[in-house]
């Protein structure tokens, strides 16, 4: 039997667990329920919890579900211990999490869906010409900027690039759509050929480029 001191402790953190849960569970019901008193007061705060992780939609059950394949891909600028920068080929970053959870039978949700719900968060702050549209735009810019810069570092592309040592000074990322080919019954008449969306170079920060984004 657990002496009272851990009891205590359990007590604690279940208690703990249980208010983090039921904040959750509130924020989400208030970012998903109609617009309300509360929701109109505490708007920004509800903002500021969801997104850009725990963001709602409703895309499942749309009358036309997504019919794409969206490949995320990125490539950086270099600069090496010469002076010289260097611009690296193209990581195809949602390839590389389609290999992580292949045969994973309990995949995490970040290695299933962060970087797709970062490219969707982009999206939709931004127009076609890449524009902000609202007032999370640069956040969606930034969420998006570190996890290519994580990802690239996981990749070690700056030593890949250059052969050796070097600093990231810049990314830029992409998105290759290909339409899912309908079945073979089908008489639907679809083009296969992948387009492409290229964003503008992003600069990295000083301490994201060292490492300081974990």
């Amino acid at each position: 039997m657990l002496s009272l001191r851990y009891r205590v402790v359990v007590a604690l953190a279940l208690a703990v667990v249980a208010v983090g849960v039921c904040v959750h569970l509130g924020m989400t019901f208030l970012h998903v329920a109609p617009a309300n008193t509360v929701s109109r007061q505490h708007g920004e705060a509800v903002d500021e919890w969801i997104y850009p992780e725990f963001e709602q939609n409703w895309k499942l059950f749309a009358p036309n579900p997504l019919q794409q394949n969206i490949s995320v891909q990125v490539r950086a600028s270099v600069r090496g211990t010469d002076g010289m920068t260097v611009t690296s080929g193209w990581y195809d970053l949602s390839a590389e999490d389609g290999r992580a959870i292949d045969g994973n039978l309990l995949p995490s949700h970040t290695q299933q869906n962060e970087l797709r719900r970062a490219w969707d968060f982009f999206v939709a702050t931004h127009d076609s010409q890449n524009r902000p549209v609202g007032l999370r735009g640069a956040l969606s810019e930034a969420y998006l900027r570190r996890i290519a810069v994580l990802r690239l570092d996981r990749n070690d592309a700056v030593r890949a690039t250059t052969g050796g040592g070097g600093v990231l000074e810049g990314v830029q990322v992409r998105s290759r759509t290909t339409n899912v080919p309908p079945p073979e019954w089908s008489r639907e008449k679809v083009s296969t050929t992948p387009s492409y969306r290229e964003l503008p170079w992003w600069k990295v920060p000083r301490d994201e480029a060292l490492g300081g984004v974990r």
